[in-house]
Formats: C-alpha cells, structure tokens, sequence
C-alpha cells in the first residue's frame, strides 16, 4: 500500500468519524463543527501534495 492510499483512507476514516459521532453534517452545525470539517481537509490536502512532491 502506498503512502497516497494510506492518506486517503485515513481521510474516509476520519470523516465518517466526524458524521457519525460529531454530527459534523447535522441540521444544527456550529461554527466550530464546520471548521473541524475544513482543517481536516486542509491537512488532508497537504498531506496529500507533501507526499505526491516526495514521490516525484
């Protein structure tokens, strides 16, 4: 398994996590619950390109 794969799937994990028991994608969402969401894909996403620049 590659770095790439491990990232993503960690990714999936984690935002399951965060719908089911963050209840990140309820009808009442605060502010902090929708920052959550964006720092995780903000890390994900340099995660991602970190790992992408190392490989090439």
């Amino acid at each position: 398994m590659n770095k790439s794969t491990l990232i993503i799937t960690i990714y999936a994990i984690g935002i399951i996590i965060g719908a089911l028991f963050l209840d990140i994608w309820g009808a009442e969402t605060s502010l902090l619950k929708a920052m959550i969401g964006v720092g995780w894909t903000a890390l994900f996403l340099i995660c991602l390109f970190y790992v992408e620049k190392k490989d090439n």
